[in-house]
């Protein structure tokens, strides 16, 4: 393994990935490098016309986003950005500049080498490119607007990812197949060596590892660390005789003196990371809730002291929950106080446009106390609704709904949040001005029935909902030009027949219920329907491996909450064709959601 003695060498140093990218992570993990991430806060502002070359202005964005966290951090290492589309129109004049015809992709690296001499900054900048050529297959208008609608293009440089669905689109490559991905290892490898040349033969006390050591290898990690001798390797096929025991023994105490930072495996950083994630989801329902972000919106820096005598809280124990957070990126830390990060007044302050607080709160009052009982729930196979609340899922969701008026309202407020999310997602998601009206079934507070007005000013739309829940609502209900185009309507779509309209929406309602609940609600639908109508489902979707795009914990959570699943779209299609449902399409939308639109045929 090329980076085998460069890691051991890199163990004691502080190494800084100043990128957010998932692949570039990805690709260095899997290299076993370990480091931690702090993406730069440079703007990319370059004048593009300044550089003669393209690589130039890769490497120069680099540096200056790299330069930017060591100056930040103190040490660093440096990373490349590409450029993303800003939205489908962008993504599909990219693609179709690149159909037929291959093209370069750049990579511009700037790694930072930081020391620290009476205070001041010492930086040693190193700098390459990596150029690989792609070729792209000619693209038919069908195909780019297909990926397009797969929402892959939006978060991905260049407007395709070649290591997923835009693999299908690219004929040939020639080069570096990593770079294109997002970082040429096999360059910075190279680079390392040369930065961290490795022992000469003569140094060592045995031969080098050519590879990387195998699995059985390490078998017993936990012995290997309280000091234990290191497992012996086996051959797949090998018997425990005498000889073969002895032979063990002797690779085994060789091995024992020979431990050096070179030999040993790479540090769990990922893993130490998921064992400590419970501790920053705390941290963030503990600011939330001590309204610490809505304090520094739009404020000058403050003191821990000053934000402590606010919230009743010691001084101490305020400064290092605001250290936590800062560390989190979720406020900036100066000489003056703290403030607040633009992400943490648009999402974190109760009153953000955007804001996620009574979400945070939720889950932090409900779904936090849910995830205790996670064993009970594997064991059980049942959700836990009646250990937190009292109540079984069904009465949560369709009698009594909460245990008190205030969390009923915390809920819906959490709901209406989240909806403000995802809305102007779903009303883009397809073309929808065929529809006179629509009918948002479970549709809460109508967050997105005003977005579904608002891109259709001739769409009229109803949203349904418990009595319960629409007297609730009434808070939130639009104003504006929107407002005459929605009216709410109360009632049980498991009961009460449904408004009548074109089109019915069911936005992350069928994820809830089992298989038999869920036909129930389509033939309530489909009752109220006649042929041409359509149904809208959003939901986050299962792929191929069952997984939901971005919702790691959504399996748990369902089984901790719910009666339901969540579904791959084959599923979904399974369940809506019964009721007459067909012409399926399906489109993945901005964030975890995706969406579904079938039409009514037949009588």
């Amino acid at each position: 393994m090329v980076l085998c003695p460069v890691i051991g060498k890199l163990l004691h140093k502080r190494v800084v990935l100043a990128s957010a990218s998932p692949r570039r992570q990805e690709i260095l993990s899997n290299a076993g490098l370990r480091f931690e991430v702090i993406p730069s806060r440079f703007k990319e502002k370059l004048d593009k016309d300044a550089f003669a070359t393209p690589y130039g202005y890769a490497m120069e964005t680099a540096k200056q986003k790299a330069l930017e966290v060591a100056n930040r951090m103190h040490q660093t290492m440096g990373q490349l950005i590409l450029e993303k589309p800003v939205d489908k129109q962008d993504a599909y004049r990219m693609l179709s500049q690149l159909s037929g015809r291959e093209h370069s992709v750049f990579t511009g690296v700037a790694i930072v080498q930081c020391s620290s001499q009476d205070k001041e900054l010492d930086t040693r900048v190193l700098q390459f490119y990596e150029e690989t050529m792609v070729k792209f297959s000619e693209l038919s208008e069908d195909l780019l607007w297909e990926y397009i609608h797969s929402g892959e293009p939006m978060d991905k440089a260049g407007g395709y990812g070649i290591q997923a669905l835009g693999g299908m689109l690219v004929e040939s490559v020639h080069g570096d197949f990593l770079n294109v991905v997002g970082f040429p290892l096999n360059h910075f490898c190279k680079q390392l060596m040369q930065l961290y040349p490795p022992p000469r033969p003569e140094d060592l006390q045995r031969g080098k590892h050519d590879s990387i050591p195998a699995v059985d290898a390490f078998e017993d990690l936990s012995n290997v660390d309280k000091g234990g001798p290191e497992p012996a390797r086996r051959d797949a096929g090998s018997r425990p005789e005498k000889a073969e025991a002895g032979v063990a023994r002797q690779a085994t105490a060789e091995a024992e003196g020979n431990r050096t930072p070179e030999t040993l495996p790479p540090f769990p950083t990922r893993l130490l990371k998921l064992i400590n994630g419970f501790k920053v989801s705390k941290a963030l329902f503990t600011a939330c809730k001590l309204k610490v972000f809505d304090l520094l919106k739009d404020e000058a820096p403050q003191k821990a002291v000053d934000i402590a005598r606010k919230v009743d809280a010691s001084v101490c124990g305020m400064e290092r929950l605001l250290d936590a957070c800062a560390a989190l990126g979720l406020l900036e830390k100066s000489e003056q106080g703290y403030s607040n990060t633009e992400a943490a007044n648009l999402y974190l302050a109760s009153d953000g446009d955007y804001s996620l607080h009574s979400f945070i709160a939720y889950s932090s009052e409900v779904t936090w106390n849910l995830f205790t009982h996670l064993e009970l729930a594997v064991r059980e196979g049942t959700n836990q609704h009646h250990r937190v609340l009292g109540k079984t899922a069904g009465d949560v969701f369709q009698d009594v709904p909460y245990r008190s008026p205030e969390t009923q309202l915390q809920f819906i407020q959490a709901m209406h949040g989240l909806a403000k999310l995802n809305a102007r997602h779903v009303a883009t998601a397809f073309d929808l001005s065929g529809f006179s009206s629509a009918c948002d079934v479970g549709g809460c507070t109508g967050a997105l029935a005003q977005e579904l007005a608002r891109e259709y000013p001739r769409l009229q739309v109803t949203v349904f909902d418990l009595p319960d829940t629409i007297e609730l609502a009434a808070r939130f209900q639009p104003t504006g030009p929107q407002a005459a185009q929605i009216r709410f309507a109360a009632g049980d779509f498991f009961r009460d027949p449904l408004p009548a309209a074109d089109l019915y929406v069911l936005c992350q309602i069928l994820h809830d219920w089992p298989d038999d609940k869920v036909h129930k609600i389509l033939d309530r639908v489909a009752q109220s329907c006649k042929p041409g109508a359509g149904v809208l489902l959003v939901e986050m979707l299962l792929d191929e491996k069952r997984q939901a795009r971005g919702g790691l914990m959504q399996s748990p959570n369902m089984l901790l909450q719910m009666e339901g699943r969540e579904r791959s779209p084959g599923e979904y299609q399974r369940l809506l064709e019964p009721h007459g449902f067909r012409q399926v399409q399906v489109a993945r939308l901005g964030g975890f959601l995706d969406a579904m639109l079938a039409t009514r045929v037949g009588p």
